[in-house]
């Protein structure tokens, strides 16, 4: 079993920062739309932040019943009340702090050592506390600080109105982006058997591969809402739902209750609309393929109608710094990915003596080694 190191605990220390420090940049931004008079991007800032505060808090307690199973209903209560007021990843991230601490200053697990051994059960139980923290970070980072980065995007081209709070915004939104999807590959790798340890230059070029890759996409996105806001929507809507649909025939298994596993599937196709994630830790080479591809045809697409649809847009120094940003980063991104799967990308997810083939079905359960929430997540 991985470690819980020094290095994770700055990680963990830094992404509560940032979290924090994001909560007051969303209202301190929607604040400054209030006061300037623009009602409709305040209100859609705090949508944003108020849509995905409520599904991350639904899943954080969600998975605080099944962890709990069997305990004491009054610990229950007070959880229930916490995320009723949304702050149930504080209570999380309290105790991803508290063994946090314990594994990477206080613990010297020795390599031969069980996970039924204490110091081996702290840093099981600091991975897991922090795998929980880093999914939710992840839904929040595709619901919430991915469509704001789209919408201070276009706000600037549209208005071409710079001001400090919007930049901080945009600031802010990228480095959202950028801990949550290292943090969430961290994670993947540390709660999953048969994985290596994810070091620094993997992590960097995961890290360009899917900010240029997304950044590239916002753009486009932007761009395609200069020119019509309803083509936007019509389009970001046929998107969900093919996400969700391709979601549907994946017959995920993350959650124990329907409901939750069909908010789930709902949550995977806004993701979707953004970045390439394989639900079920299968080879997806063709996939991703196609995935890319699409976006790759698409964002040409959206390059060419802005300059034969509405030729007066292309006159605007926007497109041409959007253009090059777009291209260039969709390239740069493309070359990432292909490094990564390349060089870095592991090829199985689980050894074969504790995982088997079969996914469905009773036969081989009996010798099948218990799966955790994280094996059941998004796996790229």
């Amino acid at each position: 079993m991985m470690k819980f190191t020094k290095q994770n605990f700055i990680f963990l220390v830094g992404g509560m920062i940032i979290y924090v420090v994001d909560i007051g940049v969303d209202f301190w931004v929607a604040s400054k739309y209030f006061c300037q008079g623009q009602y409709c991007w305040g209100i859609l800032i705090l949508c944003f932040r108020g849509l995905s505060s409520l599904i991350t808090q639904v899943f954080s307690y969600e998975w605080f019943k099944n962890d709990w199973e069997g305990t004491d209903t009054g610990k229950l209560k007070w959880i229930f009340l916490l995320h009723l007021f949304q702050c149930g990843i504080f209570i999380r991230y309290w105790f991803a702090l508290k063994y946090g601490c314990q594994a990477a200053f206080k613990q010297n697990s020795s390599g031969g050592a069980s996970e039924t051994d204490p110091p081996n059960f702290i840093q099981k139980q600091a991975i897991d506390v922090v795998t929980d923290i880093n999914m939710l970070r992840l839904f929040k980072t595709f619901l919430e600080t991915t469509p704001q980065l789209f919408v201070q995007i276009y706000i600037l081209m549209e208005h071409g109105k710079n001001n400090f709070c919007q930049y901080a915004a945009i600031i802010m939104s990228f480095c959202g982006i950028s801990f949550s999807t290292v943090d969430y590959q961290i994670s993947l790798r540390k709660s999953l058997p048969g994985k290596d340890e994810f070091h620094v230059l993997p992590k960097l070029v995961y890290l360009f591969y899917k900010l240029l890759t997304i950044t590239s996409w916002i753009l486009s996105i932007s761009l395609i809402t200069l020119l019509s806001v309803r083509s936007s929507v019509i389009l970001l809507v046929f998107l969900w739902i093919c996400g969700f649909t391709w979601t549907l025939k994946q017959h995920t298994t993350f959650c124990k209750s329907k409901k939750m596993e069909y908010l789930y599937r709902t949550v995977v196709g806004v993701i979707l609309i953004f970045t390439f994630f394989n639900i079920k830790g299968r080879k997806t080479k063709v996939f991703t393929f196609i995935y890319y591809a699409t976006h790759t045809i698409v964002t040409l697409g959206i390059l060419f109608v802005c300059m034969f649809w509405k030729p007066s847009v292309v006159k605007e120094i926007h497109f041409t710094i959007v253009s090059i940003l777009t291209i260039l980063s969709l390239v740069l991104g493309i070359i990432f990915l292909l490094v990564y799967y390349r060089c870095f990308h592991p090829t199985a997810y689980c050894r074969p003596q504790t995982c088997s083939d079969e996914v469905d079905g009773e036969a081989g359960r009996k010798d099948r080694v218990e799966i955790g929430r994280f094996q059941n997540f998004i796996m790229q």
